[in-house]
């Protein structure tokens, strides 16, 4: 029986609703997506600078009364319309830029701060950062800094691409706040031409953790000395799964993270953890050996020891004890990495970011126009029933958000595709099917990934 999963991503319509009731905050504009940066910039790879494009409609300084009148006639309809649309479920946001963020370039009279170079950079991002830009400023130096930074770039990156891939649907984005402190920023595209369902959310949380998150640290070794049962933590990274319509093109998940915890005895702990991981619905060796070449290439960076580890963790971790099966044809994964040191071990998962989309993006594109039959998109169901039942038993990252008070519980489970079917409901499978289920059985996925 098909498992409709829809309700787990908030519609357009209750998003809107949140953000009449104040909890989502949309800031500046609402415009349609399109893969530029909010000041009219192409986004880049980190560290490189943003093309100048033409600003558009609205943003030049208004010349003469007819002029001013026209741009505020223009801004009411388009603030009706967008209203209208809204109640119909049919808006999609893509980038909400906060006045305070730098949203426009400098003019007479504006603190200077607000064009400077954090601020152009927050430009490029899918909404501003969760933590205040003047806190951000006041620690450019400090780990959460950079972290936050990094996983707001790769999530805009990351969502440009698949966007501009797709060619018709639009990420909806959601900027939320969590009371206990921080918040996040979730971006969905779904029932596009190339992705049934593709998510990329950031969170920046803190606060003192659960005594269910802290036992589940505890079981990884870590001791977590409490003062008056308080643990306090901070927590970030970005996250997604990536689910295509068409049952020849592979599923992608991907997250990294970064945590600091505060001991009683005001000594700092601090990790970093993450992966990336492919699930194919039918197997082809040349789209196995891309992938993992490529993240290969990212990890040999930084040591000819990380990507045979770390491969080795990822084929162990995705594993779905229940029914003897991996998951798909694994990738990386590490989790409490703090050595050699934390710029080192920032500059590795940097690196790892800068891997997602060309070890992805072009095999979507080799694949996304590929025929199939209906029984090949049962087959995919089948497998996606196997992606939502590790995620919901077994995957770290679910457990800590379900685990920690406050959570967007849409965010967490953000990662559900929307529909998957039991075994039950589908025929006998074919070759290709039973060597899949024969690989992620019995054996993990051994690769020639040399040049």
């Amino acid at each position: 029986m098909a498992m409709h999963l829809r309700w787990l991503s908030a519609g357009p319509c209750w998003r809107a609703v949140r953000g009449a009731c104040g909890e989502l905050r949309a800031y500046g504009e609402l415009r349609a997506w399109a893969p530029r940066c909010a000041a009219g910039r192409l986004c880049r790879p980190p560290g490189t600078a943003c093309r100048e494009q033409s600003r558009g409609l609205g943003y030049g300084p208004p010349v003469g009364g007819g002029s001013r009148l026209r741009t505020r006639l223009a801004a009411g309809l388009a603030g009706l319309v967008g209203l209208a649309a809204a109640a119909f479920g049919h808006v999609e946001r893509a980038e909400m830029v906060r006045k305070s963020s730098g949203a426009q370039s400098a003019s007479p009279g504006r603190p200077e701060e607000e064009d400077d170079e954090l601020a152009r950079r927050c430009r490029c991002f899918m909404a501003p950062p969760v933590t205040d830009m003047r806190e951000l400023r006041r620690r450019p130096d400090d780990m959460k800094t950079k972290m936050e930074l990094l996983i707001l770039e790769t999530q805009a990156q990351v969502c440009q691409a698949l966007a501009q891939v797709d060619g018709g649907a639009r990420f909806s984005v959601d900027r939320w706040e969590r009371k206990e402190g921080g918040g996040g920023i979730s971006c969905v595209l779904q029932d596009g031409h190339v992705f049934e369902k593709a998510g990329v959310s950031i969170s920046v949380v803190h606060g003192n953790l659960s005594e269910e998150a802290a036992k589940q640290m505890r079981s990884r070794g870590k001791l977590l000395k409490t003062k008056d049962g308080k643990l306090p933590f901070s927590a970030m990274g970005v996250s997604s799964v990536i689910h295509p319509k068409n049952p020849h093109t592979p599923t992608i998940h991907f997250n990294y993270r970064y945590f600091e915890v505060e001991e009683a005895d005001g000594n700092t702990l601090w990790w970093f953890g993450g992966g990336c991981d492919l699930t194919p619905t039918y197997l082809n060796q040349e789209d196995a050996v891309h992938f993992h070449r490529t993240l290969k290439e990212a990890c040999d960076q930084h040591g000819p020891d990380l990507y045979p580890k770390f491969k080795k963790w990822c084929d162990d971790y995705f594993f779905i004890a229940h029914r003897g099966e991996r998951r798909g044809i694994g990738g990386i994964f590490f989790d409490d990495l703090d050595s050699p040191s934390k710029e080192e071990v920032f500059r590795f998962v940097q690196s790892c970011t800068q891997a997602i989309i060309p070890s992805y993006v072009p095999l979507v594109k080799k694949h996304c126009d590929d025929s199939f039959t209906p029984q090949e998109k049962l087959w995919q169901q089948l497998r996606r029933g196997r992606y939502v039942e590790f995620n919901l038993l077994y995957d770290r990252g679910t457990k800590f958000g379900l685990f920690t008070p406050g959570s967007r519980i849409e965010s967490i489970l953000m990662s559900l595709p929307l529909t998957a079917r039991e075994a039950q409901s589908l025929p006998a499978p074919g070759l290709n099917q039973c060597l899949l289920l024969l690989l992620s059985r019995f054996s993990r996925v051994r690769l020639c990934v040399t040049p």
